[in-house]
């Protein structure tokens, strides 16, 4: 054999190892996605380039960057075993003076437009008239009924911004990537939302973790035959599992030595968890996942736009200049997402027998509200950061989804009781939970191009 030959023969073999990395993990990640009226290419082309830079931009401005969270609070299910102690798992807390001031002055009355601010007036106006004919503990029970009916349109379970426990947190200095918290303990997180959290039928009996890989069935076989509000639970939370597995493999931990530390993308850490073959066929369904995930979040950004772009809607932070240049930004962004053409129907959810869908819809509700309060079991404080941070802003784009009345029914009026309202803390996490996804749809970019020339 000649060089020339040999030299060829080796150079198809090596396109052919690449090529075979990359279709392990994308083999099925095109097309069209199930229950859906849209495909992967359009969600790639549109998210990279249209909507990600954009949203990365408002993401860096002090009114998103900023979130208020309690990350002491114990976890309400089982006895905590301590906490994470590697050090890549700590949080570090903003002292009081790198917070705006506007942010602090505001506090919990994060409905902080100067429409709710009436609003918040009138009320206490109209319970004070009220006052001296009233028990104390019928004030109290006034008190209670208000904040359940906030409570009762919620699918995520909020932090108390005033409990002392509650931090504010600078997202950008201290972003979510791998830290090493994983074994029995990260298991039982995931172990206790697939397994008690996500519909599973009682005929199957092992663990719902796809992140696993299992013999003999496949672990989807158990959604055929289920309703298409239960698949979508199912798809959601398996999106965001499988979004925050991309984030850890995108920055991983790959040096660490006395003069720094080195993050970077970890191509084998990605193989295994989306690799077809070594998750026994599984894997490229978890990355479609994503894909739902991102437009169940995209139509929550594009219906929300009458509420956030009323004038008395404001991103206050005490600094008038760049809070109306981010009121801007926002306003672009959600024009952006509502001129995506192939959006979700979420009319398709919860549209059968009128008293079962209701019953079915309060399910789905309290489930996700379920999942939510788990995060405060996480044992790493940086993963229980992101963790909770992106639970409540799925929490909050279903709040949006399923709110289409209240919101249809936003009055013009400024001086008008609001039909539907979002906490600061809400569209934060809303908006910062969003950019989570759109980074893993760019990253699989990047992963699909760093597989491609692996040998």
């Amino acid at each position: 054999m000649t060089l020339c030959v040999f030299l060829g023969v080796l150079s198809m073999y090596y396109l052919q190892v690449s090529s075979s990395a990359e279709h392990g993990c994308f083999c099925q990640v095109t097309g069209s996605l199930d229950d859906c009226a849209c495909d992967v290419e359009t969600i790639d082309a549109f998210n990279n380039e249209q909507l990600f830079p954009k949203l990365q931009k408002l993401l860096e401005s002090d009114y998103f960057r900023f979130y208020k969270v309690n990350l002491n609070k114990p976890c309400p299910f089982w006895t905590d075993k301590g906490l994470c102690g590697h050090k890549n798992c700590a949080v570090i807390p903003c002292t009081p003076n790198e917070v705006p001031e506007g942010l602090k002055t505001n506090g919990h009355h994060s409905k902080y437009s100067a429409e709710a601010n009436n609003q918040e007036c009138e009320k206490a106006e109209k319970l004070g008239a009220v006052d001296s004919s009233l028990s104390e503990e019928t004030r109290q029970a006034l008190v209670e009924w208000n904040k359940h009916d906030d409570e009762a349109e919620r699918f995520c379970v909020i932090d108390d911004e005033e409990s002392p426990d509650s931090q504010y947190v600078d997202l950008l200095l201290n972003p979510e990537r791998f830290t090493g918290y994983k074994g029995p303990e990260a298991w039982q997180i995931w172990n206790s939302i697939y397994e008690e959290n996500c519909f599973k039928p009682y005929t199957v009996k092992r663990p719902l973790n796809p992140m696993v890989s299992y013999s003999g069935k496949t672990f989807y076989s158990w959604l055929e035959g289920q309703c298409v509000e239960k698949r979508a639970f199912f798809r959601l939370v398996s999106g965001l599992h499988s979004s925050i597995n991309i984030h850890l493999s995108a920055r991983y931990l790959l040096d660490d030595n006395w003069f720094q530390k080195k993050w970077g993308h970890n191509v084998s850490e990605f193989q295994q968890r989306f690799d077809a073959q070594l998750t026994n066929g599984e894997g490229p369904k978890r990355l479609r996942n994503i894909y739902f995930l991102y437009l169940i979040e995209l139509r929550a950004l594009a219906k929300v736009l009458p509420l956030l772009q009323r004038p008395s809607f404001q991103l206050y932070t005490g600094q008038p200049t760049q809070d109306r240049r981010h009121k801007r930004l926002l306003l672009e962004l959600l024009q952006v997402a509502k001129s995506f053409p192939l959006h979700f129907d979420e009319t398709s959810l919860f549209a059968g027998n009128k008293e079962e869908s209701a019953n079915l819809k309060e399910d789905f509700r309290l489930t996700f509200r379920n999942i939510s309060r788990i995060m405060d079991c996480v044992g790493c404080f940086k993963c229980r950061l992101w963790g909770k941070l992106q639970t409540q802003g799925l929490g909050t784009a279903l709040k949006i989804l399923f709110s289409e009345r209240q919101i249809e029914a936003l009055p013009k009026s400024s001086s008008a009781r609001l039909t539907f309202q979002l906490s600061r803390q809400e569209i934060v996490s809303l908006l910062n939970a969003f950019g989570r996804i759109s980074t893993s749809i760019r990253e699989l970019e990047n992963f699909r191009s760093l597989l491609s020339k692996v040998r």
